[in-house]
């Protein structure tokens, strides 16, 4: 039998500046500074990183990874192409998209947290409904956010499914 997750903190939006690590070109370590990174989202999905590491070896021209996803997969920024990705484990080599850039990450994250909560605990026949909003809301931000089996298509089935409901926030 498994046990429930603990509560969550109250969830809002706050942007964190953050140091990229001294290999990565300074003109995008300044950018990355300047424009911040959400300080957490709903659940486990994306929990930031103290400090951001650069793996030079992913990506042309190397990835800043900024955050933790669920168990053991990774929030990053391509320092070639500005996009946010996401690597599904710590042994993978390959990163899939999940926004264009950090801006539209952290308007995403925004709007999804301004949400919140999604529906009741016990209110199933919702949870369709508020994936599709959460889709639409997340497209509307981002065209190119909801690649098959990305972030944030993966977040919005675990909403689909009603793993949201029952958290405490």
């Amino acid at each position: 039998m498994s046990q429930p997750l603990p509560p969550l903190p109250k969830t809002e939006f706050v942007l964190i500046a953050i140091e990229a690590p001294p290999e990565v070109p300074t003109q995008f370590a300044v950018d990355l500074r300047e424009t911040g990174i959400p300080g957490g989202l709903i659940g486990y999905e994306y929990r930031p990183l103290s400090e951001p590491a650069y793996f030079g070896e992913i990506g042309e021209r190397g990835l800043v990874v900024i955050a933790t996803s669920g168990l053991f997969g990774r929030v990053a920024v391509d320092v070639a192409s500005g996009h946010v990705v996401h690597i599904a484990s710590v042994e993978s080599t390959t990163a899939g998209h999940v926004n264009r850039d950090l801006d539209s990450f952290n308007r995403c994250v925004a709007a999804v947290i301004a949400r919140f909560p999604f529906y009741a605990e016990g209110d199933e026949e919702r949870c369709g409904e508020v994936a599709e909003e959460l889709r639409v809301l997340v497209t509307g931000i981002d065209g190119t956010a909801l690649v098959e089996n990305g972030f944030w298509e993966t977040f919005c089935d675990d909403v689909e499914t009603g793993d949201y409901a029952g958290w405490d926030v």
